[in-house]
């Protein structure tokens, strides 16, 4: 498979702001951390409404073992393409980790375990790997218009439903400049009037947000 893992059935630093997917109740969250005045942090939830778009960054994709046992988060990965180091843990699960960027909440990590969840990134890596050529330079813009119900019959516990996005690349546009590091817009300084100059036209293709 194109994410180079293992979706079949089976029994038996700095940190970036996250999204989150609940594969169970089907909600996109984005979840901010804000200090307190005691020096602790808060977690606040905010739950994303679909349809939404997102610039997402598959070239910088990870892929590897993810342990979401709270209070001892744990990510092993490395690049896509590169070897998949060792299950560290009985905890850690495979998953994929990736940056997207939402224009109202800023660059966040997006990172996953649910087999479900990574069948439905698959297809849509899958998506990429087929238009990136014809979109050299640019990142794909994926439109979330909701989510679908996956039923699974098991043994134990008879059959389980839970969901998975809907999504597709919408467009291509070039890399906004939070993934390379640079200050939010909103954060900036008012710029100093500049001599003025014909505008250039944006390129046809571009995906607006």
């Amino acid at each position: 498979m194109a994410l180079g893992l293992d979706l079949e059935e089976k029994k038996g630093g700095n940190f970036l702001p996250v999204l989150k997917f609940d594969a169970k109740g089907g909600d996109f969250i984005v979840v901010n951390r804000e200090p307190q005045s005691d020096g602790t942090w808060e977690k606040n939830e905010l739950e994303l409404a679909t349809p939404f778009k997102a610039a997402v960054d598959f070239d910088n994709m990870e892929v590897g073992w993810i342990s979401f046992k709270p209070g001892a988060v744990n990510f092993t990965m490395a690049k896509h393409g590169e070897k998949i180091p060792s299950r560290p843990t009985e905890d850690h699960k495979q998953g994929v980790r990736l940056r997207i960027f939402l224009k109202e909440h800023g660059v966040r990590e997006f990172a996953h375990t649910s087999k479900n969840v990574l069948r439905a990134l698959n297809s849509l890596h899958d998506e990429y790997v087929s238009a990136a050529p014809a979109n050299p330079g640019k990142v794909a813009v994926v439109e979330v218009t909701g989510t679908e119900t996956v039923k699974m019959q098991t043994k134990e516990q008879g059959e389980l439903r839970f969901k998975v996005p809907k999504w597709r690349i919408s467009g291509w546009m070039a890399p906004p400049a939070e993934f390379s590091g640079a200050a939010s817009p909103a954060s900036e300084k008012p710029a100093q009037p500049a001599p003025k100059a014909m505008p250039k036209a944006k390129p046809a293709d571009d995906e607006e947000f």
